[in-house]
This record gives structure tokens, C-alpha cells and sequence, in this order.
């Protein structure tokens, strides 16, 4: 994980002080890149103990769509129950439900990202193409004197790229977003990792991911979202028969928070260990030994399905989050 240090270094170096919404400070630098060969190990930082399993967790509710801290919670990921019960904009939202209530967050945009048709009434070709892509009527109206229908479904981003890359793996566009304009006064925290590319490589059998994210707390959040992201790579490669290769990881503002100084500069003093290997758990169906797509496995893993193997770490290191 030098790579990460190396970012670290770069922003302490070159970055400028700046005011947030949080009300702390942040030495922030504009546009950055990691890229991790996947074959030479899984990027977990090793100069402090990675949250391993709490990462897993929080995916694991993105692969189910969960909305409520309390779901993030029972698997083994607390780093939602600030923003759902703590973010006092979020309090005073009057679209919250309740207590732990995150609105539709990550997972829900990624697994059932909602979407609508407003068609003519007597446009039978639009109406039943729509209807035979899995859109359902849900009312009729009038709109400047002209009857209108109304349509909706919940698109399955992820599944829809796993789809993809079984039948038509050669296409540019297999790709998943949780930028939904439509929704960001209704939820906890507008989506930060934003946008997921999967490129297949027919001809190696290999598959890579690329990752943006529009704002990332490096202290705290890269850590967390490169194992997110490896592990998400790791497992739509064994779901589809592909090696997991290159992960690309953008940033667009790399921040540190003024109270994370500390544990960052601690790890600027250690030398980092050598890189651990992902474990997927037997159970979980492997498409190049089985030769069957069985992709409702990304809401059937558990936490413990995923381990690293051989992870040497430094002693733990903490800081609080921003909020």
C-alpha cells in the first residue's frame, strides 16, 4: 500500500486548507489515482488495522439495497449510524422515517434505481416495448391537453452489468452509478464512490474495475472503499468466470481532515507490510468451475464468506469521522 501513502504524502505536500459543510478543516487536493494490479495482492493498508469486516459489511448492504443503519449494523458496519442519527441536517430532513432511517441511499440506487416513463396514452409501440422491458402502468393523466401514462420499475444496475458481461462482455457500457439527481434532498449523504466500471478481457479471461469518487475522506474512507471495491471486483469475477485483474481508483477532491493529521502522520512512520490475498468461502459458486451464472449470489454472501489471508498489520490506529 505504498501507493496510498504516496497519496497521503502528496496531498500533506501540495494540498490547500478548506472549509466544508462539517465545519472541520480539510488539506484538500484536486483529481488523484491509485491503480492495483489484483494479482499481486489485495490492497489493504497495512500501516494500521484495516476494518476489514465492517467494509464487507457496509457492502454487503449495498448488495441488498438496505436504507436503514440498523441493517448496516447487524453486518457488522456502524459507520452509518452517525449520519443517520447524529447529521443534524439530515434530522430536520422531512423526508427521514425515523430513527436509523438512511433514505435510499448507495445500495438502493445501485440494486433498484427508480425509473420512470411519461409516454402518450395512444403510443402503443413506446407503450409496449416499455411494458415488455418490465415497466408497469401506474397511472394516467393530462398533460397540456393530451392524455399521458405514467410508467415505473426499479432497474437492477448491478445485475444488469453481470448480465452483461455473461452475454455481451465486449461492451464499453457495463457500468453502475448512485447519482441519482432525482433523490439527493431525500437522503443521509449524497453517494460518494459514485460511478463502477467493469472492463472483461475475453482473450485472458480477466476482468477490471474502475472507480470515481467525487469526494473522498482519505484518512478514513479510502481505506474502506478500495477494500469495497476489490471485494466487489473479486466477487463479480468468480460469479462470472473472470480473474480479477486492475483496480483504478479516481478521486476527484482527495481530502484529510485537520483532526486525522495525527493517525496519518503515525502511518507515514511505519513501513508498510506486504500485501494480503483475498478469501471467498467454498460456498460461494465459482462460474469457471461450475459453468452455471447463478448471480442472486450478491444478495445471498454473508460477511464472513470474505477473509484476507496472510494480512499483517500495525498496531490500530483511530480518528473521528466527519459528519
Amino acid at each position: 500500500m505504498k501507493q496510498y501513502l504516496e497519496l497521503v504524502r502528496s496531498i500533506l505536500d501540495t494540498g490547500t486548507w478548506q472549509e466544508n459543510r462539517t465545519g472541520i478543516r480539510t488539506i484538500s487536493m484536486p483529481g488523484a489515482m491509485l491503480r492495483f494490479d489484483l494479482q499481486q495482492g489485495f490492497p489493504a493498508v497495512t500501516t494500521k488495522k484495516l476494518a476489514f469486516k465492517s467494509a464487507v459489511g457496509e457492502l454487503i448492504g449495498f448488495l441488498r439495497a438496505s436504507r436503514s443503519a440498523a441493517d448496516f449494523r447487524a453486518l457488522g458496519c456502524k459507520v452509518w449510524d452517525a449520519n443517520a442519527n447524529e447529521n443534524a441536517q439530515w434530522l430536520a430532513n422531512p423526508y427521514r422515517r425515523g430513527t436509523d432511517d438512511l433514505g435510499d441511499v448507495y445500495g438502493v440506487q445501485w440494486r433498484q434505481w427508480p425509473a420512470y416513463k411519461v409516454l402518450d396514452a395512444d403510443a402503443s409501440a413506446q407503450l409496449a416495448d416499455a411494458q415488455s422491458r418490465g415497466y408497469a402502468r401506474v397511472s394516467e393523466f393530462s398533460e397540456d391537453g393530451r392524455p399521458k401514462v405514467l410508467l415505473y420499475k426499479a432497474v437492477d444496475q448491478l445485475r444488469q452489468c453481470l448480465d452483461t458481461i455473461m452475454n455481451n462482455p465486449a461492451d464499453r457500457r457495463i457500468l453502475f452509478h448512485g447519482w441519482n439527481p432525482a433523490v439527493l434532498d431525500e437522503i443521509a449523504l449524497p453517494a460518494c464512490h459514485l460511478l463502477y466500471q467493469f472492463l472483461p478481457n475475453v482473450a485472458k479471461r480477466e476482468i477490471s474495475l474502475c472507480l470515481y469518487i467525487r469526494s473522498n475522506d482519505v484518512g478514513l474512507g479510502t481505506p474502506f472503499n478500495l477494500t469495497e471495491g476489490a471485494v466487489l471486483l473479486h466477487l463479480v469475477g468468480r460469479l462470472t468466470g473472470y480473474t480479477p485483474r486492475w483496480f483504478t481508483y479516481f478521486i476527484g477532491d482527495a481530502h484529510i481532515y485537520e483532526n486525522q493529521l495525527g493517525m496519518l502522520n503515525e502511518q507515514l512512520r511505519r513501513e508498510p507490510y506486504e500485501s494480503p490475498r483475498l478469501e471467498i468461502a467454498a460456498r460461494v459458486p465459482e462460474y469457471a468451475k461450475t459453468g452455471v451464472y447463478e448471480p442472486e449470489w450478491l444478495e445471498k454472501v454473508e460477511p464472513a464468506d470474505f477473509s484476507l489471508a496472510g494480512y499483517r498489520h500495525h498496531d490500530p490506529l483511530t480518528a473521528p469521522m466527519a459528519v
